[in-house]
């Protein structure tokens, strides 16, 4: 069984209407939806935005529904130049840049007394990912890497520079690194898959809305060749 969670109704949306529908489950004020997705297993779930939804969504995917597999579908900012909007980002692994407990002696990001700076994604979904998406959207650049999460809408260069100084991170979004921590406390393999919408600056306020569906067009046709691959 395969978990996809996006944050926003217009990230699953076009999923469920590809899949047969068994369950529909009401949990946590999450409606869980049952059955088969492109010939798999699968449940589609919206989340809602940030951390705490975002991982409480990944645990009940986890004790419910008890998934062998998670995959995170939405729309992030780009960190990098090379990265322009429309453009994929596959998870290599994922920090926290809202967390900071550096008064108390550790790097900004780290998770107090965790045994891992970073929440890593699994090797096998991040390369089929990768392959899936350079098959479903020939036209537009696929790249691996760290996502950076937090509970802040990424609109400002100053700030953007310092997740990218710190972090190395890719990409910017509000829920990745939440569903990768309870997905590594679970030992759940996950990858995290974000369409370009925006770039994280001063211009994000007017691309987001510009590119959003765009960029969710993408990632539905990666999610079909990526379920056929596994």
């Amino acid at each position: 069984m395969i978990g996809i969670i996006g944050a926003m109704e217009e990230e699953v949306q076009s999923l469920r209407s590809s899949m047969e529908i068994q369950e529909v489950k009401e949990i946590a004020s999450m409606m869980f939806h049952k059955g088969i997705l492109f010939g798999k297993e699968a449940v589609v779930v919206r989340s809602g935005i940030g951390k705490v939804n975002a991982a409480v969504c990944m645990q009940i995917l986890a004790d419910y529904f008890q998934i062998d597999a998670v995959i995170n579908t939405g729309i992030a900012g780009s960190l990098d130049a090379a990265i322009d909007i429309g453009d994929m980002v596959i998870s290599t692994d994922a920090v926290q840049h809202d967390m900071d407990t550096s008064i108390l002696g550790d790097p900004i990001g780290q998770v107090p007394r965790m045994d891992t700076f970073s929440f890593p994604a699994d090797a096998v979904l991040v390369a089929k990912a990768t392959e899936a998406n350079r098959e479903a959207n020939p036209d537009i650049h696929t790249f691996q890497g760290r996502i950076a999460s937090g509970d802040q809408f990424i609109s400002s260069q100053e700030v953007k520079d310092k997740i990218v100084e710190l972090f190395g991170a890719k990409c910017a979004e509000m829920e990745g690194a939440a569903i990768a921590h309870a997905a590594y406390l679970n030992k759940i393999p996950c990858v995290i898959i974000r369409a370009i919408s925006d770039k994280a600056d001063h211009s994000a306020v007017v691309d987001y809305p510009t590119f959003e569906k765009k960029a969710i067009e993408h990632s539905v046709r990666l999610m079909e060749k990526l379920l056929l691959k596994l």
